[in-house]
């Protein structure tokens, strides 16, 4: 009897359904957010992996911020680094950037999927691009064209919009993991060089 217990209580160690749970890539839902889409990229241990996500993702959203971050022929018309940002009702001035990080400050993982109804996307919002690089609209003056570009940070999502403000400075490196090569390989499409 005692060897019947000691049978039943045995527990055999988990084998391969740990190992291929644990290679599995996650899914993200349908039309993600470019920030999901850049982290689970940038989060991959291989340029492989990293090449597949993209390839998986693929939106020209996620090709227009790439250009804009990574061809040197595209030249932003908004002033490099901080975006100023003068409140509402108040007399206080602070910069986009940090309200920006204020606001993903306040996020925690479980109330991302309760914030993003109230936010747009760039999938929906990269259209407006043009207007802030050199060749796109030359016809908007410095103020009306910053003025676009704050309005669409602050209708934007606050992880959407630290993307845009990296790739205006061409610094979406800093923050994700991947480099134009990896892009080059993920979108072979996609022509380098000439635009402005």
């Amino acid at each position: 009897m005692t060897m019947t217990i000691k049978e039943k209580t045995t527990t055999r160690k988990p084998t391969s359904r740990v190992k291929k749970i644990s290679e599995e890539v996650v899914e993200l839902p349908a039309n993600p957010f470019t920030f999901e889409v850049l982290n689970l990229a940038s989060s991959q241990k291989t340029n492989a992996k990293k090449v597949e996500i993209l390839k998986k993702y693929e939106h020209d959203s996620l090709k227009a911020i790439f250009i804009w971050n990574f061809d040197e022929s595209v030249i932003s018309l908004l002033p490099e680094g901080d975006v100023p940002f003068f409140g509402d009702n108040t007399m206080k001035t602070s910069t986009m950037s940090e309200r920006i990080e204020d606001s993903i400050k306040q996020m925690s993982d479980s109330s991302i999927g309760a914030i993003d109804q109230k936010y747009s996307t760039l999938r929906k919002e990269y259209t407006l691009l043009y207007n802030f690089v050199k060749g796109g609209n030359d016809s908007l003056n410095g103020i009306r064209r910053e003025n676009i570009f704050v309005n669409l940070l602050e209708g934007l999502h606050p992880l959407e919009a630290e993307i845009i403000c990296l790739c205006k400075d061409k610094k979406l490196q800093t923050k994700y993991k991947l480099t134009k090569e990896i892009v080059a390989e993920s979108y072979p499409d996609i022509t380098w060089g000439g635009r402005s």
